[in-house]
């Protein structure tokens, strides 16, 4: 059995009924049931629909994300998310380089390495060289005046854990951000590279060994282990080329307003919902959500 959720911007909550009965009827569904009130809806199918992605072009002009996947075992014990661009609104490094006077040549690094574009090791490596001579302290004015963070990311974490999930934060990004972030989202655990200082200034190196796509593999694989899951039980989402390992080894792998590259080659695609999509997928009601 396998379950369809349809799922529109919560800050639009424009999902019809019509477009749900409509396509449940197409599809030989199940009962409809409302997840959340012009926002997210299910039901069930016996199988995979052979126009699901033709379906789920047709419905992106709507606004509306289309997720199908098997039904049984889809609430996940694990939340491995990505935090540049997934969690928060922005990528770190070009709010630091932008306050080096070097952000338009970084942030088209940035772009092109989250497309798959550039090695993503080379590409950090050559961006922190930028930041050489930086004071420190502009990392506390980067999270105090820059970061915003994406809608959802509380409600999912809390949610999860108060269902007896685990959440780690994993990043390519550097252990200044994410220890703050991961405290204010109430992630158990966070992981990513570390910015060298010296005399309160960045260095324009960073630490090795470097975190990225094979590290975010292997955080899988350590944290499940430790948690005694399999990689099934395992919900992952992220936006940029060096999340794709992490998603396509997770149960469910959740490209999340991703870089059209990366997005082609996940099944679930979120373009238009939030964070709260996660737990929309997994069966959760608004109603059951954590505050």
């Amino acid at each position: 059995m396998f379950t369809v959720t349809l799922l529109a911007s919560p800050a639009r909550a424009d999902l019809q009924r019509t477009t749900v009965e409509s396509l449940r009827d197409a599809w030989g569904g199940g009962d409809a049931r409302w997840l959340a009130e012009g926002i997210a809806a299910e039901f069930a199918v016996p199988s995979i629909p052979a126009n699901r992605w033709e379906v789920w072009e047709g419905l992106q002009g709507l606004g509306t994300d289309l997720v199908v996947q098997p039904t049984e075992g889809r609430r996940r014990a694990l939340l491995l998310a990505d935090m540049d661009s997934t969690m928060i609104g922005q990528e770190c490094i070009d709010e630091l380089a932008d306050l080096a006077g070097v952000g338009p040549r970084v942030a088209a690094i940035t772009a092109r390495a989250m497309n798959g574009e550039l090695d993503f090791e080379g590409a950090l490596k050559e961006r922190v060289g930028l930041l050489a001579g930086l004071p420190e302290g502009v990392i506390a004015q980067v999270l105090a005046d820059r970061i915003t963070y994406t809608p959802g990311g509380r409600e999912l974490v809390a949610t999860m854990r108060a269902n007896g999930g685990f959440a780690a934060l994993v990043s390519g990004g550097f252990t200044a951000f994410t220890a703050a972030v991961a405290a204010h989202l109430g992630f158990d655990e966070n992981r990513a590279n570390t910015l060298l200082v010296e005399d309160g200034l960045l260095t324009g190196r960073v630490a090795e060994p470097i975190l990225g796509r094979e590290a975010k593999m292997q955080a899988l694989t350590e944290i499940s282990a430790r948690l005694g899951i399999g990689h099934d039980r395992v919900i992952a989402v992220g936006d940029g080329a060096n999340d794709l390992g992490m998603l396509g080894m997770a149960g469910a792998g959740v490209a999340l307003h991703a870089k059209p590259a990366v997005a082609a080659q996940c099944d679930i695609r979120i373009n238009h919902g939030d964070l709260t999509a996660l737990l929309y997928l997994q069966g959760y009601s608004a109603e059951e959500f954590v505050a």
